[in-house]
Parts: structure tokens; C-alpha cells; sequence
């Protein structure tokens, strides 16, 4: 990919995700051939936004997740800062193709993760987190058949990242409790609308993160202090639309709120 195609596609990208608007596949010329590529029209796409980076997210860490994308792994995007937003606000739904809400395990990091040569272990990883926060993922595609299109021009357009709702951190002792086992409850307007646990997530959130960190690593990339990382779906994606409202009842660790207009 040369920098005119890493300029097209980007730009593109921008364009349909700056103004809510929806299109087929990038133009075979500059579609990225790997996934090195493909976090390089990522970054640049970020660029050309002018946002910060508050964090990342991690995309397809359980099965029904790939599903949903048609992917067969995770794949990791940066989070735009005017993105991620307290619980209790409202989410706009209009023009969104995806049309579903995710609950997620969401980690706040102390200390920075830079790139290095050998792989970081979870003991290290998660020695580098600060907070634990509970989170409500809304994601969106600018693709209009995102689940046709492939991992590369899916990591291309960040993952399918539109908006993160972040609670504050919990102040429950979370790193003494089994998140793998942990139940998770979400309710649309008042009713069970889905249920699941952190096995859902690559096995383990924490593992999660680890993945995002070697993930990062191999692209030359890292993790910087204050970045949120929100870790995937540990309940399957639940269908919402303008008008509902989601409560996600993560048991002793809090609950987390939004509204859809």
C-alpha cells in the first residue's frame, strides 16, 4: 500500500464516519493487504479525525461476536475521545447499520505499555492496569454489509467502533474476584434482554488485554497511561433502537446505564 492508497482509503473512511454515512468496500486498489496495513489506515484515519485517542477496544472476543462481524479472531481499534461518554447519557441510533448494544468488562491503565521485542505476560499486563469500569459498547460500521467485508477492512474502519459508555470505577475488589465465572445481566427497557459472564471473552478479560497488548506490540504500537481498553461482548450482541434504554447489571462490581434517541 503506498501512501496514495493509505491517503484514499483513509479519507474515505473519515469521510462515511464523519458524516454517519454507509458505502460498499474500499476500492480494490487501496484496500489493505494485511493486517499491518490495515492498523496503518487505522491510524491514519484517526489522524485525519484531529480527536484524541482515549483507548482502545477489542472486537470478536467470543464466538457470537465473530459471528456478528464475520470474523474467525479478535481484532483491536482506537476509541475517538468524543466517543467514550459517562453512563446515564443518551447514544443517537440514526444511520447506525448495527442497531445493537454490548456489555463489556472496560480497564483503565496506571502504566504505559510500549512496544518491545518479546511478548507481555498477563501478570505484567494486569500489573499495569489501575481501575476496573463497567462498560456498554455501541458499535457501528460504516460498511454497509460489514459482516461481508473481512477482518482487514473491518480493522481498517476501527473494529466497528462508534460509541463507549464507561461507568466510573468500581470499588469493588475486583482483582479477588473469578471474572471468568462472573454473571453478567443486561435489561432493555426493564427486561432481560441477555446474559453471559467474562468466559465469554477470549476465556478471560484478562486475557483480553494481554491479546490487545501483543497485538499493539507486533504493529510497533502501545498501550499509554489513562487509556481505557474495552475488553468485548461478554453477553451477545442485544438488538436496541431509538426509544429503549439498557441497564447492565454487573452484580457486586455496579451497573451501567444508557439511553438510545
Amino acid at each position: 500500500m503506498n501512501e496514495q492508497h493509505l491517503n484514499e482509503a483513509a479519507s474515505t473512511l473519515w469521510g462515511h464516519f464523519n458524516g454517519a454515512t454507509h458505502f460498499d468496500a474500499l476500492p480494490a486498489a487501496c484496500r489493505p493487504a494485511s493486517r499491518a496495513e490495515a492498523y496503518e489506515v487505522q491510524r491514519e484515519v484517526a489522524r485525519l479525525s484531529g480527536r484524541l485517542v482515549a483507548g482502545w477496544k477489542i472486537a470478536a472476543t467470543s464466538v457470537a461476536g465473530q459471528k456478528h462481524i464475520g470474523v474467525d479472531g479478535p481484532i483491536a481499534a482506537r476509541l475517538l475521545s468524543e466517543r467514550v461518554i459517562a453512563g446515564g447519557l443518551v447514544i443517537p441510533m440514526e444511520g447506525n447499520v448495527m442497531n445493537v448494544a454490548e456489555a463489556e468488562f472496560a480497564f483503565r491503565l496506571k502504566h504505559a505499555l510500549p512496544p518491545r521485542a518479546e511478548p507481555y505476560r498477563t501478570d505484567e499486563v494486569m500489573a499495569a492496569v489501575g481501575t476496573l469500569h463497567l462498560a456498554i459498547e455501541v458499535p457501528d460500521s460504516r460498511y454497509h454489509d460489514f459482516a461481508s467485508v473481512g477482518a482487514l477492512q473491518l480493522i481498517a474502519d476501527g473494529a466497528c467502533a462508534s460509541w463507549l459508555v464507561v461507568s466510573p470505577a468500581t470499588q469493588a475488589d475486583w482483582r479477588a474476584l473469578d471474572l471468568v465465572g462472573h454473571q453478567v445481566r443486561a435489561y432493555r427497557n426493564g427486561e432481560l434482554a441477555g446474559e453471559g459472564s467474562g468466559a465469554n471473552v477470549l476465556g478471560d478479560p484478562r486475557i483480553a488485554m494481554t491479546w490487545l497488548a501483543n497485538e499493539l506490540r507486533s504493529i510497533g504500537e502501545g498501550l499509554q497511561e489513562g487509556h481505557i481498553v474495552t475488553t468485548g461482548a461478554c453477553v451477545a450482541p442485544m438488538a436496541v433502537a431509538a426509544g429503549d434504554s439498557m441497564e447492565v447489571d454487573f452484580g457486586v462490581l455496579g451497573k451501567v446505564q444508557v439511553g438510545f434517541v
